[in-house]
């Protein structure tokens, strides 16, 4: 076995750094991992807004090879999970791989050489044989398209890009958007403020969450027994594999029971019959991301707070004026409308043989098995188009894409090649199968979610259960990748 090619990989979160160390532990030895941030962690670095936590327990949230029993709760906040990644970085020895604060703004894939070409934020050149992006779905913040933004006098930020600067305290604030962070920070900041309005445009399904901190001898008991951290791993992993899975087949005695699940958690929390009614969703349970959080209903109730369900009509330089004409006067506005995330429009320019993957993908992005897009040579994906989830840890994905992309370079290693790229006819009929069962789930019902284009195509979202992925990735089938 010669000399192994040199591979880039593009974002050191969950994604990038499980590639870099599963690499390593193959044998490789020429990878470096670009990150604009100056930490590793992706979103987990990004995101910092207040109560700003994991939805998935914290013992299925981690490598299935790196196992972490001394998690202070059981849903950890984010800079725990970055912590966790450091840890995790320096316990597999891939920290001399980092190239971190570099950002990477354009990759083209030069034929001839058959290699890619980086271009670097400084405008220096780095080439390497194969491309990785780790990028993910949600690395964009999304704001949203009302007139009048650009006008407002006070301090306004995405709550993915939390302004710490700002102080709340004794301001009048305004949170627009209800979903899963403005769930989290809602809570928190509530206490703080004068007053907090919070513009929901649809309301959710919540269900409980039930988070603890861990007791000082379970987090000793976990971390020094791997067998019962593995058998709470699976507990977790079965339960929602199985049970919270049954959301999103769209009928079923596992869907009342979410749903039943969410209206009584409504009903316990929320006596206010006209508030009730304005929290109470009018379509399928699914369609949208179902929340997890036992601290949103209640804030909502505090004398200082007020839900504002009237359309958002513009803001003006002092507050935000709704379809009835009133102006709700505010100092901070916090954008909680989450990711461009639909459009897979990446920051980083990805040029192959077809062109500009933007272009390529300006109808709806797809892949074959969510890693690898025709036209773009030696190019992969980890949590690409129609990978992600609603029901369990992303990163039982990202592991079975980290293990394929390992066997096809043994594949391309064993068979002399250096190119590899997957067959448009396998792309064709992969997606043609996948977008038929994305058409019988509930996230192709009426209601919008970023798990869809504005054209109506699921680019997100994977229509089974982990299970089924692992099955489709346990095997290459060679007619559906061209070697060279």
């Amino acid at each position: 076995m010669g000399e192994r090619p040199g591979v880039a990989i593009i974002g050191a979160g969950f994604s990038g750094v499980g590639m870099a160390i599963r690499l390593k532990q193959a044998g490789y030895k020429n990878v470096t991992v670009f990150d604009k941030a100056p930490k590793v962690g992706g979103a987990w670095y990004w995101n910092t807004y207040p109560g700003c936590a994991c939805d998935v327990p914290a013992h299925l949230y981690s490598y299935s090879f790196a196992p972490w029993g001394e998690w202070s709760h059981v849903y950890p906040g984010a800079a725990e999970i970055q912590a966790y990644i450091e840890r995790v970085v320096d316990a597999f020895g891939v920290r001399p791989w980092l190239r971190l604060g570099v950002e990477v703004h354009a990759a083209r894939w030069d034929e001839a050489a058959r290699l890619w070409r980086l271009v670097l934020a400084d405008g220096s050149i780095h080439e390497a044989q194969i491309l990785i992006a780790g990028l993910g779905q949600l690395d964009i913040p999304k704001y949203p398209d009302i007139e009048g933004r650009e006008t407002f006098s006070g301090a306004a930020f995405h709550s993915a890009r939390w302004d710490w600067t700002v102080p709340l305290e004794g301001k009048r604030v305004a949170v627009i958007g209800a979903a899963a962070s403005a769930v989290q920070l809602i809570p928190e900041i509530a206490p703080k403020v004068a007053h907090l309005d919070v513009y929901q445009r649809t309301p959710n399904y919540i269900v409980p969450r039930n988070d603890r901190a861990f007791a000082a001898w379970e987090k000793r008991y976990y971390a020094s027994n791997a067998w019962a951290l593995q058998m709470s791993r699976q507990a977790i992993y079965w339960r929602s594999d199985t049970l919270f899975w049954g959301v999103f087949k769209g009928s079923g005695w596992r869907v009342r029971l979410f749903e039943d699940a969410a209206r009584k958690h409504l009903e316990d929390q929320v006596k206010d019959p006209v508030l009730r009614e304005k929290l109470t969703p009018s379509y399928a349970i699914g369609c949208k991301r179902v929340l997890i959080t036992d601290a949103y209903y209640p804030a909502l109730q505090r004398d200082n707070v007020a839900l504002v369900a009237d359309p958002i009509a513009r803001i003006d330089p002092d507050g935000v004026r709704t379809t009835d004409q009133r102006l709700r006067p505010a100092d901070v506005i916090v954008y909680a409308t989450g990711f461009d995330a639909s459009r897979f429009h990446w920051r980083v320019e990805i040029e192959g043989s077809a062109g500009r993957l933007n272009d390529v993908w300006r109808g709806g992005a797809e892949a074959y098995l969510g890693l690898a897009t025709k036209g773009f040579p030696n190019f992969f994906m980890l949590y690409g188009p129609n990978t992600n989830l609603g029901h369990t840890s992303i990163l039982v994905m990202v592991e079975e894409q980290i293990s394929y992309i390992l066997r096809l370079l043994a594949m391309m290693d064993a068979r002399g090649a250096s190119v590899a790229e997957v067959s448009p006819n396998a792309q064709a009929r992969y997606n043609a199968v996948l977008q038929a069962d994305l058409k019988a789930s509930p996230w192709a019902s009426d209601c919008g979610s970023w798990y869809k284009t504005e054209e109506g195509k699921i680019a997100n979202n994977w229509p089974h259960s982990t299970q089924d992925y692992a099955r489709v990735m346990r095997r290459i089938e060679p007619a559906s990748w061209a070697l060279q």
